[in-house]
């Protein structure tokens, strides 16, 4: 049995800092699965029953990190905020110290600057600084290199230089270490809230629930707090009111605003035998509904958890930025090493290279002594490397989209499957519930008793979940037939059922049924007329003949055929695979404009045609309900189970639309293609900045301050940017 825990983790400031909790996580003995969510500082893991907490805690705690408990989380952004306030506090006096020594202000000696310098910037470098120097250290002595140690590296080097004046030469960088380190405390707590801003998507669909229910218990309605409901409660809904859970229609008839769910807008009419959604809201009329899911079982928990692992998961180009950040920070440590050796050994070539652009740059003075100049360099290229941006740039813009995903009905199990949809060119569609409404309705009955034609074939298809079985047994009881309980049921798949009713052996299906039983058929001229017309032909036989037959009728979705047909103008191959017949599936085929039709496929021949689709280089989506079709979801590039309700968790889907339509589907390509797009932009923009910045500050020509500033400032870029996906047409 799997089991998930949730772990939320302290001082993780990169990629490289989530690859190591993976490794880390991953010596566990039963752990299954690892998705460690930098955007969220979370890690959610997935592991055999028995591994206990305290052992994952232990794994992340030797990789040099902490976990905070539900209460310290809680205070997290507190803590940044305040610790970054004081910190800049304790800085203002050497904003004046700093413009004392480098104008002709003479307030104070140069001893007395040089000693009110070090009391000021110590406690903002060293206890301020405090969690980066030891999360740097952490991460060093397990070998890791990260964000922590460019900053501890640069501050403590300036910081040094307070000690170094007064026994050489050397410019005092001491208060530059000090702003450096206040300026990074500022950046963390801008990088979480946005972050926080950028990952809202799950806590919005989570605080949207009900607090609370009107149960119906002894005819007596009692208020009741929404965690005190159990499965097979009743519940009374009056209009204006959030449906407290999922459930099902057992009174009164009501119009439902489901756009939480699904992003559409428009209500959609509920009676009894329906299923609701829970906190969606009732409109118009009170209902009485029976409660079917509660707690982390219900629609809203399962997206929401749904959503949340997709944030932590990872998209294959993210690989590349994995690999750059793995090594990054060790080089950047080397080269500024070079940076510092270049221009301490080799100080007249280093000048001759920036003697050019000195008199534009203030913050240039190349009359320093070699060694100022080597500590100048090498501390603005520690500060300005740090691959912040670069780590934040997928899992933000997951974060965002997936969220703007869920808030329109669509799940993306993972930034893999967000990644492979955009590449899809072609698709694989079921027929029933998929292109049609799934609901199909009796329309004839042929017989010389209809009646009992439509008796003998309910009382077989009491023991079937099939939806053309589901439409008989309605139309009985609409017509308030008697039925028999049937006896030794069998079930056929692609081909029908058959049970025995009265004492005699009623086979129910199609033509392939019969020739198997080897039973005589008739009405076949009827039957190919209701397929040419679009409807299901249903034979009713017993062990010799046929006795009658009932035609079904399945209406297509409203929007099938606008959606194909844009689906086809974005250049997407459209198969229709069915176990319908032959005629009624092309009857529909040609309503929507399909050309590609396969019927009589068994399902679990499905997955031959998505295979042969995949061996001519086709990148293959397959959409079904999710059951039936699990072994073609599987098969395919991307899995899309369609209109599941309620029963969003489909695991054989990598994408879920819970409104079920096939307009969904256009949407889910949009996002998919705008998540990928605004990633690859982010991760260009974050390459581009380290490139280009990188040499400005080995060449000398980049102050220290303004590397930190542009540092943070490029993260908080990257982020925003991620953050109008949420606000995106699709």
């Amino acid at each position: 049995m799997t089991e998930k825990t949730e772990l939320e983790i302290k001082d993780m400031h990169c990629t490289s800092c989530a690859s190591s909790i993976e490794n880390g996580l991953d010596q566990v003995k039963g752990v299954e699965d690892i998705k460690v969510n930098y955007g969220e500082d979370k890690a959610i893991v997935k592991h055999k029953k028995g591994v206990k907490r305290s052992k994952l805690i232990k794994a992340v705690e030797n990789e040099g990190y902490s976990v905070l408990d539900e209460d310290d989380e809680t205070e997290k952004d507190i803590n940044y905020r305040r610790e970054a306030v004081k910190a800049w506090i304790a800085t203002s006096p050497i904003v004046f110290l700093m413009l004392e020594m480098w104008t002709s202000i003479n307030l104070s000696t140069e001893l007395q600057l040089n000693i009110l310098m070090l009391i000021f910037a110590t406690p903002v470098v060293l206890y301020y600084g405090r969690y980066t120097h030891i999360s740097a250290l952490k991460a060093a002595r397990h070998g890791n290199f990260n964000m922590d140690a460019l900053i501890t590296l640069g501050t403590l080097a300036a910081y040094s230089t307070g000690f170094l004046v007064f026994f050489t030469s050397i410019q005092n960088y001491t208060g530059l270490g000090a702003m450096i380190m206040a300026s990074h405390l500022v950046g963390t707590y801008l990088e979480n809230k946005a972050k926080g801003k950028a990952s809202s998507a799950v806590k919005d669909l989570l605080s949207m629930r009900a607090e609370t229910a009107t149960v119906l218990k002894d005819g007596k309605e009692i208020n009741a707090n929404i965690e005190d409901i159990e499965v097979g409660d009743i519940l009374v809904v009056k209009p204006g009111e959030k449906i407290p859970a999922d459930g099902k229609v057992v009174d009164g008839k009501t119009s439902v605003d489901e756009s939480m769910a699904t992003g559409e807008p428009q209500p959609v009419t509920k009676q009894q035998g329906d299923k609701v959604i829970g906190s969606t809201v009732n409109q118009t009329g009170l209902i009485k509904i029976e409660v079917v899911n509660t707690g982390e079982n219900t629609f809203l928990s399962q997206v929401a958890e749904l959503v949340e692992e997709a944030q932590g998961s990872k998209v294959p180009i993210q690989s590349l930025a994995d690999r750059a950040t793995h090594y990054f920070v060790p080089a950047v440590i080397t080269l500024s090493v070079i940076s510092f050796l270049a221009w301490f050994l080799l100080t007249d070539t280093m000048i001759s290279l920036t003697s050019m652009v000195e008199p534009y740059l203030p913050w240039v003075d190349l009359a320093h002594d070699p060694l100022t100049l080597a500590v100048f360099a090498a501390v603005a290229v520690l500060v300005i490397s740090c691959p912040c941006a670069l780590g934040l740039a997928t899992p933000t813009a997951l974060m965002a989209g997936t969220g703007k995903a869920a808030q329109n009905g669509i799940i993306f199990r993972d930034g893999e499957a967000i990644q492979t949809m955009k590449e899809i060119d072609t698709l694989v569609m079921d027929k029933t519930g998929t292109i049609t409404r799934g609901k199909p309705e009796v329309t004839n009955i042929l017989g010389e008793n209809r009646k009992e034609v439509l008796r003998l074939a309910t009382s077989v298809e009491k023991g079937s979940e099939h939806p053309l079985g589901r439409s008989v047994t309605e139309k009985a009881e609409e017509e308030g037939l008697e039925l028999t309980r049937p006896k030794n049921f069998s079930s056929f798949t692609g081909k029908g059922v058959k049970a025995d009713i009265d004492g005699r052996e009623i086979f129910v299906g199609n033509r392939k049924l019969l020739r198997d039983h080897e039973i005589q058929t008739d009405y076949v001229k009827d039957a190919e007329e209701f397929e040419q017309q679009g409807k299901t032909a249903i034979y009713v036989a017993d062990s010799e003949k046929v006795v009658g037959l009932v035609a079904v009728a399945d209406t297509l979705k409203e929007d099938s055929a606008e959606a194909i047909s844009n689906l086809k103008d974005r250049g997407i191959e459209i198969w229709m695979l069915t176990g319908d017949n032959e005629k009624t599936a092309e009857a529909i085929a040609s309503e929507v404009g399909i050309e590609n039709v396969i019927a009589e496929v068994l399902p679990q021949d499905k997955i031959q045609k998505v295979e042969q689709l995949q061996t001519q280089g086709k990148n293959v989506a397959m959409v079904g309900d999710g059951i039936n079709d699990a072994p073609a979801l599987k098969q395919a590039n991307i899995g899309v189970a369609i209109g599941t309700g309620t029963d969003i968790a489909v695991e054989s889907s990598d994408v879920n639309l819970v409104q079920g339509s096939l307009n969904s589907l256009l949407k889910s390509f949009r996002l998919s293609e705008k998540i990928y797009l605004k990633i690859k932009h982010n991760l260009f923009w974050a390459f581009i900045y380290n490139t280009l910045a990188i040499p400005i500050a080995f060449l000398g020509l980049l102050h220290p301050l303004i590397a930190v500033t542009a540092m943070f400032t490029s993260s908080i870029s990257v982020i925003t940017n991620s953050a109008r996906l949420k606000s995106t047409d699709i």
